[in-house]
């Protein structure tokens, strides 16, 4: 990192890096869920999961999106000394920061599913749908504003998350071009050259 400059991670690839673990462990939790009759029986279950599911991606997908607007309005423009972390670093930091907490949260949708067969599978999977809804949301804001957020590095929590935390001071943007990332956290595809 140059002199004077800070490391920044962009905040929509922090929110979507839980998406893909928490979505496919939930799958599988679910799938395998299912198999088991459980003390509800599997249709109850299967509609508890239902409505966990839709719970779970709205209260994800709305959290604290008025502290993440604030910081995003008072966004102040990146220096040119800043270094910009890609977004595949971003990513591989939070996914090892929270690898415990992930085992932990699919074993107990498994073990959930004595209960109710696929419930806990469902609400996993529900939280992973959140979050990506939340990178969809920052994305349009992004391309709206036509500036990328960025957040400071030191301030993401321990497990390189919490973009949004009571650490975060500021955000700070860049163009929408800068970065690896498209507008939402997903791969930039590059355009073919005309």
């Amino acid at each position: 990192m140059t002199r004077g400059g800070q490391g920044l991670a962009r905040v929509a690839c922090v929110v979507r890096a839980g998406a893909a673990p928490l979505w496919w462990l939930g799958v599988v939790a679910a799938g395998t869920g299912v198999l088991v009759p459980g003390l509800t029986g599997r249709r109850i279950g299967v509609m508890a999961g239902a409505v966990l599911f839709i719970l779970a991606a709205a209260l994800v997908a709305y959290a604290r999106r008025g502290r993440y607007a604030a910081l995003a309005r008072g966004a102040a423009r990146a220096a040119k000394q800043d270094v910009l972390q890609d977004r595949a670093v971003t990513v591989r930091n939070w996914r090892r920061g929270h690898r415990w907490w992930l085992l932990l949260a699919f074993l107990a949708a498994l073990g959930s599913a004595f209960a109710a067969p696929a419930a806990g599978g469902m609400l996993l999977a529900g939280c992973g749908a959140g979050l990506w809804l939340k990178a969809a949301w920052l994305g349009r804001r992004e391309r709206a504003d036509e500036a990328l957020l960025w957040v400071r590095v030191d301030w993401l929590s321990r497990g390189g998350g919490r973009p949004a935390g009571k650490a975060v001071k500021a955000f700070r943007s860049t163009g929408i071009a800068a970065g690896d990332a498209a507008p939402g956290g997903s791969r930039r595809r590059t355009a073919a050259l005309v």
